[in-house]
């Protein structure tokens, strides 16, 4: 914990400084005089805005439709801008493979993107924080939140400290699932959580997805909830991230500035609904991930869609031979067999969209593209809510991607936006 000696009472608390709780933070900061406390566990904002700050500014992409509606989405995104002030990446004649898509039953979106660059996200989130310190809002970095206390309106720090609100907003994101389902079971908050995305991250020679050229961030639909996601150009590359238990790949670019590879890397990902018995998308997504762990030796896998189609494991001495003729950017991927670690219902759906997108922009499926395994992404808890702004109890919000409001930084923003409001309006 930093050097920072904390009051025993604030108005507003919001735990998590992602862009759901800062657009919490900017929004009480900016209208009201009440006293604010932005408590964040580590160093610098995580998750999104941290890593490559990829941004949409379109609906209904990044907003579940069970939460929002295009007219109010359209007015709060008006308001993310003023904030982040997007460059907007260009997305120029697409018609052709629009057409293409159609004929396959596939829909790419229209979307309006802005995007920042890992190296570069740390500067921007340093000057919000410097915005809201100077609004008198106490940010307290390097702070852990330990728990609530059941039937009062107090937090235990993971120092012991106790610190009493009238109103919390909870905005931990999606790794910190298990806590928030901890603390909801505290409060007695009724909650789902059986929605996971399951999938792969694709790595390839840009010559290869052209589309790029034209369209930053291709956001393309398949058939059987099955949608890209996350495309990253440019400076490129693939990273290995920890989650409680097993590893995920996720993929990065750093800005412009920086001297391009010639790679890009997306994800390809198809949601998972379950239903009884097993109903928690949280722990299904883990046991996938520990599954890998357990036959790659600690580590995710790769494979080349060469040696994929021939039925056979990549391997370590062969890897970079012939036609594979560029080195994966996750270099502590272990080389294996993507069949043997999937489910097949969900491999089988995500190699025929494969399929599709490879007839749209030919040169996806070239014997060199690497298919890293597990992506995983846990999306949210779902709160029963008491309200459209996301209050679960009289005083408590829970927001962001890991509440289920939104899907992305501009809408996790948004859903800050939300609850703040709610708490303005309070006579």
């Amino acid at each position: 914990m930093e050097n920072l000696k904390l009051n025993s009472y604030y108005d507003v608390i919001i735990v998590g400084s992602g862009p759901a709780g800062l657009g919490a933070a900017f929004k009480v900061a900016e209208n009201s005089n009440k006293s604010v406390l932005l408590i964040e566990k580590k160093k610098i904002s995580s998750g999104g805005l941290r890593n490559d700050c990829k941004q949409n500014y379109t609906y209904p992409v990044g907003f579940p439709l069970e939460h929002w509606e295009e007219e109010e989405a359209k007015i709060l995104l008006e308001e993310v801008k003023e904030h982040l002030k997007p460059k907007m990446e260009k997305r120029l004649d697409i018609e052709k493979y629009v057409k293409r898509a159609k004929k396959l039953n596939v829909d790419i979106l229209a979307i309006d993107q802005a995007h920042v660059g890992t190296d570069k996200s740390g500067e921007l989130i340093k000057g919000l924080i410097k915005q809201l310190k100077d609004m008198n809002v106490t940010v307290a970095l390097e702070t852990e939140v330990k728990e609530l206390v059941a039937n009062k309106k107090e937090m235990i720090l993971a120092n012991d400290e106790i610190i009493a609100f009238d109103n919390i907003i909870l905005g931990p994101g999606r790794a910190d699932y298990d806590w928030m389902q901890e603390q909801m079971d505290k409060l007695g908050v009724t909650y789902k959580d059986n929605v996971v995305d399951i999938g792969i991250r694709v790595e390839m020679k840009e010559e290869n997805y052209s589309i790029v050229k034209d369209y930053y961030d291709p956001k393309i639909l398949f058939p059987n909830k099955v949608r890209t996601f996350c495309t990253n150009s440019g400076c490129a590359h693939i990273v290995r991230e920890k989650y409680k238990g097993y590893y995920s790949v996720n993929g990065h670019s750093l800005s412009k500035e920086k001297k391009a590879n010639n790679l890009v890397n997306f994800a390809m990902l198809k949601t998972i609904r379950l239903t009884e018995p097993v109903v928690s998308g949280q722990q299904f997504g883990k046991i996938l991930g520990e599954m890998v762990m357990q036959l790659s030796g600690g580590s995710v896998i790769k494979q080349r869609v060469g040696d994929f189609r021939l039925g056979q494991r990549s391997k370590k001495e062969t890897f970079d031979d012939d036609l594979y003729d560029f080195k994966a950017t996750l270099s502590n991927a272990v080389a294996a067999d993507l069949s043997l670690s999937m489910p097949a219902k969900i491999l089988r759906d995500i190699w025929s969209a494969l399929k599709k997108l490879d007839s749209i922009v030919p040169g996806v499926l070239h014997p060199s593209t690497i298919l890293y395994y597990p992506e995983i992404k846990t999306y949210s808890n779902k709160p029963q809510f008491l309200n459209k702004n996301f209050m679960v109890k009289e005083g408590y919000y829970i927001i962001g991607d890991g509440a289920g409001t939104s899907r992305g930084i501009t809408a996790a923003w948004a859903s800050g936006i939300r609850a703040a409001n709610d708490i303005l309006q309070e006579k």
